[in-house]
This record gives structure tokens, sequence and C-alpha cells, in this order.
């Protein structure tokens, strides 16, 4: 059978540019998986993981010129944006680093006997392991940050995981350079090139998620693919810890107080989250709820301005502007929604931006409008009227777990304390990860307290994909009860030969 092609695509046309690769074979992926796994040992070195991650941090600054035209040729994300990207990868790997140095995500923790405890105790050190070849699922609108050089395969590295990447098919030619950036980093810091690799294609991503030597997977993208991904994980021999990101509405509710104070200021904020990226960020807001009267008026008259401006955008593929295309299509057909903005076709290649507008009272009848309810990937944005409170809590009640949840406040219901801000804050907490007032969701800083992540379908674990704590998806505790000294591993020896942090407990 002849192997299947790997084209890099321009967006901008939907051309084909140049063949960059051929579609993995279950052979092929076999090899990429068990390489990785002999691999591993080497990344015990805790000092060669660091240095490696540095290097990789200083190849991919060093060929930024040419990562950024690589990516932006199959994107068409744009230069501006691709810089900032490239700056978060490396800050990333940096960050990681770091991490490894410090070793505080060893979470050693030693218990001394004392044989006075009821019920006696015994000598207790405990820390945790990597688990072994991390499988990542490439993200399509980030080819850096979520992608092959991105945080699931840093901190996976971090934690001592070799990656098996499977490139995602919106930039081939990007991920192949950006592995062949990492491998080199790999062998400058003295270990083996295999602790990276990259594979094609759907299938090849179906044989990743089944090998017996994969220990974990991580992945962003839809929640249909992520979906048939964790269920192929859960449904293996031996199942596996499947960390995806799948989906997200990320809710907005303005108070009436916020849109008597600030209407327009508001509604500009929302234009520019919505279209940043042409809305192809996944904590962009998808599902506005704005109070009917007034004071909601002049905010969606703003917005109808600010949207209205907007010149049309390439998204990253064609099959994702169809998909735009049907899906605000099938939405704005909805009995009483109606479109001040028609979101759509906005040319051969482009999509235009726009918003739709429905009741409450219509999105709470259920059926055709729990559509409304769905994330649909581009710049639209539904913007939903209630009458009071109530209405909008009934409204959020509908919601499944998101990235993140945005209340814009009025400057007294941010200083007031109990009310009825603070129980918006606490029925929003229970639908998302990330809880944002009088901001925007959009931007996610890389930061030791950042959580990226939700109640499913956002997610399919309570972990985070972004922040330090990332790097707890790869690592699993192990206890040692009672074994002498001389045969315990380094870290949790008692003289501390390697310096790490640890809590101790017990004389």
């Amino acid at each position: 059978m002849a192997a299947t092609p790997v084209w890099s695509v321009d967006p901008r046309t939907g051309k084909q540019r140049e063949q960059v690769a051929v579609e993995a074979t279950s052979r092929e992926v076999d090899e990429a998986v068990r390489a990785a796994h002999a691999a591993r040992g080497a990344l015990a070195d805790r000092t060669a993981r660091a240095g490696f991650l540095r290097a990789a941090a200083e190849l991919l600054d060093e060929a930024a010129a040419h990562v950024i035209e690589a990516a932006d040729a199959e994107t068409a994300l744009g230069p501006g944006r691709l810089t900032g990207e490239l700056a978060r990868t490396t800050g990333q790997l940096r960050a990681f680093a770091d991490a490894v140095d410090e070793g505080a995500y060893l979470d050693i923790r030693i218990d001394r006997a004392d044989a006075g405890a009821v019920p006696p105790r015994p000598e207790l050190r405990r820390y945790k392991v990597p688990l072994g070849v991390v499988a990542v699922y490439a993200a399509s609108n980030f080819p850096l940050a979520f992608s092959v050089p991105g945080g699931d395969t840093a901190s996976a590295l971090a934690a001592g995981c070799p990656v098996v990447v499977k490139a995602h098919p919106d930039h081939p030619a990007t991920s192949e350079l950006c592995a062949s950036l990492l491998r080199r980093a790999a062998v400058a810091a003295g270990l083996p090139a295999e602790v990276v690799a990259v594979v094609h294609g759907f299938d090849a991503g179906l044989e990743l998620i089944r090998h017996p030597l994969v220990t974990a997977a991580g992945f962003t993208g839809s929640i249909r693919g992520g979906r048939a991904l964790f269920d192929a994980a859960a449904a293996r021999p031996v199942p596996i810890p499947f960390h995806g990101e799948l989906g997200s509405l990320n809710p907005v509710v303005v108070t009436p107080a916020a849109a008597a104070e600030r209407a327009e200021e508001i509604a500009a904020g929302l234009a520019g989250a919505v279209t940043l990226g042409v809305g192809q960020f996944c904590v962009k807001p998808g599902l506005v709820l704005v109070p009917e009267g007034a004071d909601g008026d002049r905010f969606t008259g703003t917005l109808t301005k600010a949207l209205g401006e907007t010149e049309p955008g390439v998204l990253l593929d064609h099959r994702m502007r169809e998909n735009f295309i049907s899906g605000v299509t099938r939405r704005a057909a909805l009995p009483g929604v109606t479109a001040p903005v028609t979101p759509g076709s906005g040319g051969e290649h482009t999509v235009g931006a726009g918003y739709l507008t429905v009741p409450a009272r219509s999105l709470l009848e259920g059926g055709a409008y729990e559509v409304l309810l769905e994330e649909c990937f581009g710049p639209v944005t539904v913007v939903v009227r209630y009458a009071d409170q109530e209405e909008a809590g009934s409204v959020l009640g509908l919601l499944p777990g998101n990235l993140s949840a945005t209340l814009q406040l009025s400057a007294a219901e941010a200083d007031g304390g109990p009310g009825p801000a603070a129980e918006l804050i606490a029925q929003v907490t229970a639908l998302a990860g990330r809880i944002v007032v009088n901001g925007w969701p959009t931007g996610v800083a890389v930061a030791p307290a950042q959580h990226h992540g939700g109640p499913y379908p956002a997610a399919t674990s309570h972990s985070t994909s972004v922040g330090g704590t990332a790097i707890e998806r790869w690592l699993r505790p192990v206890v040692y009860q009672s074994v002498p000294d001389p045969l315990l591993p380094a870290e949790l020896r008692e003289a501390n030969p390697l310096g790490l942090p640890r809590r101790v407990t017990g004389g």
C-alpha cells in the first residue's frame, strides 16, 4: 500500500504548499514509542533534563524567524500573534527547567517512625516518579504553545517522561521543524534524540493511544475527537490517564449595574475578545448574559458597531471555515434568534465576525435551542438578554463545564462583599476552572497559580494544562516504608544529598 502523504496547506488559499511527511504506519508508531521508552532512563538525570529544556528554548529563540514564518504560512495567525506565542512557548520551557532544578514538584514527604503513636507509625518516605512515555495530541489553534514544543510536551519532559507527539494536520511543517529543534537540544544536553518523536496521521493517533508502552496522554481539541481518544484510553487492557481539553463556552455575565455604569466599555472589550485570533481561542467568550432594557441596548449597539467594523479573517483551515458557516447558519435559523451582525462567510477563504441574540426565556425552553449552549469555533458569540438575576441564574444552570467564567461587575458590586455578586461568583465557580472579574478570559497567563481546565467537557480530568502544576499529570506517588537508607532513592535519603525541599513529620 502506498504511503499517504502529509501536505502543508496554505489556509489563505486552500492550496497545498509542500509535502512534509507521510502518515505513520502501525510499525512506525510502534518503533517511535519503543525508542522513547528505551530513552526514559536517560531522562532520570534531573540536571540533564533541565539543561535540555533550556537548550530547547534557546534553539527555538535562535530559529524564531524561521519558526514564525513556517507557522504563519500554515495557520494565517500572523507574525505578531505568533511572535508572542513563541515567547510564551520558550518561557514555559524555561519555567519547567526551573521547576526541575527546584524539585518541589517531587512533593517529598517524610514521616519518621513513632512506636508510641496509636497505632504505631512506621518510617514512611514518599515522592513522585514519572509515569513513562506520554502521548501528546497537538492543538490546531496554537501551533507552538499547545503543539510539539508546547505545554504538554514541556511538562511531560520536565517530569522525566519521553514524549511522542501526534502532529496536527494543520501545521505539519511547523511540527517537523520544532521537533528537529527539540531533538537537537536533547543531544546537546547529552540525552538521546528519541526522548521526543513526532508521528502524523489519524490512524497513527489511534495506534498511539492504544500502544501498551504509552502511559498517559494529553489532548487539546474538539469534544468529538477528544472523547473518542478518552474512551480508547479507558478501553485499553490497562487504562491510562487521559488529560483532555475538549471545548468550552466561557460564559460572561454583565450585571445590570455594570451595564448602567460602562455598557460601551464592556461591549468594546467583548468584541476584542471574540475576534482575537479570529475567534479561535479556547477561552473565547461564547455566551454573554446581558440585561434587557436601555443599558443592555447601549451594550448591543456598541457591540454591533465594533463587530461590524471588523475585517474578515482566515480560519486555520477550510474545514473549520465550513463548520463555522454551517454552525452559525443553524443557530441563526432558530425562532427568536436575531443576528445584528451576521457572522459567516466573508469571502472565498475568509469569515466575517458577528453575534447572535436570543431572549433568555427562549434558551430556557431547551429543545433546538440547546445548540446555543455548544461551542462554535470562530468569531461569533451569543448574547442572551435576561430580565432579572433569577433568569440569568437559570441560564447559567443549563451550562456544562467550562474553562472560564467571567463576571462584569460595577465598582460598587466589586467592593460590596456578600450580595448578588458574591452569589454569582459561587454559582460560576461550580461551572469553570478560572473565574475572571472585570477582565476577559482570552490570554492565559503561564504562571505557577494558573489553572487551565474545568468540569467536563472543558477537561477530562481536574488537572491543568497550563502553569507549574501541569507537571503533576505525568507523575505518580510512591511511598517507601521502613526501607534502609542505603536502599532508598537519592531523593529520599536522610542526608538529603540532592538538597531537595521536603516536608518532615516527627523527631
